[in-house]
C-alpha cells in the first residue's frame, strides 16, 4: 500500500458511563500488529447491545479506555509474523473482543471471515458477532438436530434473526416470540414455522398448541427471568435450554427448579465474548465451512438502517429503544 496511515487513528470512543450522548469520534494511538495478527482497515461495522451496555457501565469494559465495537469488516492492509492465510487487499469481517469502531483494528488471523464478492461491506459488517454467535448457541451449544423444534426468543434481534435462518438451515424448525407484529412477520418471512407477539397472546399456549403439547427440544433464551416459567412449559422432557441474554429480568420465581428435575431438562448457559482464543478459532473455521458458502443463496444479512459513524450516537439511540429489526450498521 503506497498511502500507508500514520501511527494514530479515529475511534468512537466515551470518556464516563453514560448514555449515547457520552460518544464521540477522537484521536488514538493505532493498535500495533502482533505474531499471528493481520491489521485490516475498517468500511463499516455492526453496533451491538452489549456496545450500549458497555457504555452505560452495565458490563465491564476492556481496558482503561475502552473502544467499543465486537465486528467490522474492512481490507487487509498487513499481515504479522506467523500469518499465512490472509494478505493486503483481501475483503474480510472480523470477531473482535473490542475495538471495531475505528478506522484500524488488529484481530487473529482465524478470527476471520472472508466476504463474497457479492456481499457489501455492511452487509459483511452485519455478520460476525451475531452470525458466529447462532451457529455457537445452535450447534457447539445447543446441539441442534434436523427435525427438531426450536424456540428462538427476541427473534427480531441480529442475533434472532441470523438464529431463525440457521435454524431452517439445519433441517429444524424455528418457533419465535418478539414482541411487535413487525417483528414476527419478519421473523416468518425468514422461514419461521410459527410465530407470536408475546405482548398480546401467551407464548406458551401458542407454542403447546402449536407442537400438539408436544413442546420443543431447543429453547434460545435471551430473555432470562420473565420467561422462564413459561420455557419450563413448553421445553420438552430431556430438552436443551440455552440461557444467553437477560435482557427481561435476571430473578427467577415459581417452581422453575422442580421442573427442571422432573423434565431432565439440560440448562446450558453461554456466552461467546468470554471463550478462549482456541475455541473461538474452531467456531470460527467451523462457520467459515458450513455457513458462509450459503449467504446469497439461503441466508442473508438483516440491515435495518446504516449510520455515517458519525451519527454513533443516533445508532446507540436506536438499539436502545428496541425500534430495530436485524443489525445496525456504521460505515466510516
Amino acid at each position: 500500500m503506497n498511502n500507508f496511515p500514520m501511527a494514530t487513528m479515529r475511534a468512537v470512543q466515551f470518556d464516563k458511563c453514560g448514555g449515547p450522548e457520552e460518544l464521540y469520534i477522537g484521536e488514538i494511538p493505532r493498535p500495533e500488529l502482533g505474531a499471528g495478527e493481520i491489521l485490516v482497515k475498517v468500511f463499516a461495522c455492526s453496533v451491538n447491545r452489549y456496545d450500549t451496555q458497555q457504555v452505560d457501565g452495565s458490563r465491564k469494559t476492556h481496558g482503561c479506555k475502552p473502544i467499543i465495537g465486537l465486528d467490522a469488516a474492512g481490507e487487509v492492509v498487513k499481515v504479522g509474523k506467523e500469518c499465512s492465510k490472509w494478505k493486503p487487499g483481501d475483503r474480510v469481517a472480523v470477531l473482535l473482543k473490542a475495538g471495531g469502531c475505528a478506522e484500524y483494528v488488529t484481530v487473529i488471523e482465524d478470527h476471520v471471515i472472508p466476504i463474497p464478492s457479492h456481499m457489501t461491506m455492511e452487509e459483511a459488517a452485519s455478520i460476525p458477532e451475531s452470525w458466529i454467535a447462532a451457529y455457537q448457541l445452535l450447534h457447539f451449544v445447543g446441539h441442534v438436530k434436523e427435525g427438531n423444534k426450536v424456540l428462538v426468543h427476541a427473534a427480531g434481534s441480529g442475533l434472532g434473526t441470523a438464529a431463525v435462518q440457521l435454524v431452517r438451515l439445519a433441517g429444524a424448525e424455528a418457533i419465535i416470540t418478539a414482541g411487535t407484529e413487525a417483528k414476527v412477520a419478519v421473523a416468518l418471512n425468514l422461514g419461521a414455522v410459527a410465530g407470536f407477539n408475546y405482548k398480546k397472546v401467551d407464548f406458551a399456549e401458542k407454542v403447546l398448541e402449536y407442537t400438539e403439547n408436544v413442546g420443543v427440544d431447543v429453547i434460545l433464551d435471551f430473555v432470562g427471568g420473565s420467561f422462564w416459567n413459561k420455557n419450563v412449559r413448553v421445553i420438552k422432557v430431556d430438552g436443551t435450554w440455552v440461557v444467553c441474554g437477560v435482557l427481561g429480568d435476571e430473578k427467577v420465581e415459581g417452581t422453575v427448579v422442580s421442573n427442571i428435575l422432573w423434565k431432565r431438562i439440560h440448562v446450558v448457559g453461554s456466552t461467546l465474548l468470554s471463550r478462549s482464543n482456541d475455541y473461538k478459532s474452531k467456531l470460527i473455521g467451523a462457520f467459515n465451512e458450513n455457513v458462509m458458502p450459503h449467504f446469497g443463496v439461503e441466508l442473508k444479512p438483516v440491515i435495518f438502517k446504516v449510520f455515517p459513524w458519525e451519527n454513533v450516537g443516533d445508532a446507540h439511540r436506536m438499539i436502545r429503544a428496541n425500534q430495530n429489526i436485524g443489525k445496525i450498521v456504521l460505515r466510516l
